[in-house]
């Protein structure tokens, strides 16, 4: 570790000086991840208008994570401090502080209702009977799926964005978020109770897939069937038929983890992939969607990009360091 922060001293030595010779990966992430926030708080300060609300949509999902597990801390009745302290520093907001205040899961619906940025995603979707441990991941998946149908609306129809390459280069990003979300929630919904009807709800509705391959995704009942519902997209069924999900490879239903999570990410079936599961691809065509942002000129898209980028660089390299 101490050959790490050596190679990290250019980039990081600011952020890193405080850190012992041999900080613990943890120590080394938070840094990092610090530097990040500062850097993203600087650019969000020198914006206006239309730019300065599409920062905004960059840190709601960070929001519904941190929210999420103030519910799940409030139904475990665990200390506020530390769930403060878990929380991702771009998904915090000022009041935040104030959820922790509640004490059971109807004050923290209510104060979400009027304290958060994501009010708008609760109302008409979520009532307080709703937020149990047994419903939390889907509570979550429903509002992300608010979430980007909003962001999506807003980089369509926001005035200084609306036909713009921004709108063009964020509708692409949001709509493969959108069916990566609807494929990995339909793969990890198989061997639970979800229904197929309430796993539809979940579906963002819009992207590639939406609306047949999204309905074919609700009526799927195997791995095969969400084969067959995203081979109308060119990206989907090479994904599929790289990792041998389409021809049987996997032996049974799939997914472990949470509903909306990673889709089959330890399973590479039986194709070509290289021993890539099928979340792999998922992350590699991510990355290679930011890359791209990268060659247009004059959009905030470059923000939206920039922030995924420094995610998955720092997930992977970390996920190298614990190899070791």
């Amino acid at each position: 570790m101490a050959d790490v922060k050596l190679q990290l001293g250019p980039a990081y030595g600011d952020f890193l000086a405080a850190l012992p010779p041999n900080p613990s990966t943890s120590a080394l992430a938070g840094k990092t991840t610090e530097k990040l926030v500062a850097e993203f708080r600087y650019l969000q300060a020198q914006a206006t208008g239309s730019i300065s609300r599409f920062m905004e949509y960059l840190t709601y999902g960070y929001m519904i994570d941190n929210v999420a597990l103030l519910i799940t801390g409030t139904l475990h009745e665990r200390d506020t401090r530390e769930l403060l302290e878990r929380c991702h520093p771009l998904g915090w907001f000022e009041t935040m502080p104030v959820l922790c205040v509640a004490t059971n899961i109807e004050e923290l619906y209510n104060s979400v209702l009027v304290e958060t940025p994501l009010a708008p995603y609760f109302k008409g979707s979520l009532s307080h009977q709703d937020l149990d441990e047994l419903n939390i991941e889907i509570i979550r998946n429903m509002l992300y799926k608010n979430y980007l149908e909003d962001f999506y609306r807003f980089v369509n129809s926001e005035s200084g964005l609306k036909g713009t390459p921004t709108a063009e280069v964020m509708s692409e990003a949001l709509e493969f978020e959108a069916d990566r979300r609807a494929i990995n929630i339909t793969l990890n919904s198989f061997g639970t109770e979800l229904s197929k009807t309430e796993r539809k709800k979940l579906y963002p509705e819009f992207g590639k897939l939406y609306p047949e391959g999204s309905l074919m995704l609700s009526r799927a009942e195997d791995v095969e069937g969400v084969a067959l519902a995203v081979s109308g997209v060119g990206d989907y069924k090479a994904f599929f038929d790289a990792v041998g999900l389409n021809q049987g490879g996997v032996g049974g239903p799939g997914g472990g983890g949470s509903i909306g999570g990673g889709g089959l990410g330890n399973m590479a079936g039986g194709g070509p992939s290289d021993g890539k599961s099928l979340e792999d691809m998922f992350y590699q065509k991510e990355m290679e969607i930011s890359k791209l942002t990268f060659t247009r000129q004059f959009t905030p898209a470059i923000i939206y990009a920039w922030v995924k980028l420094r995610e998955q660089v720092w997930s992977f390299f970390f996920l190298l360091l614990l190899s070791y």
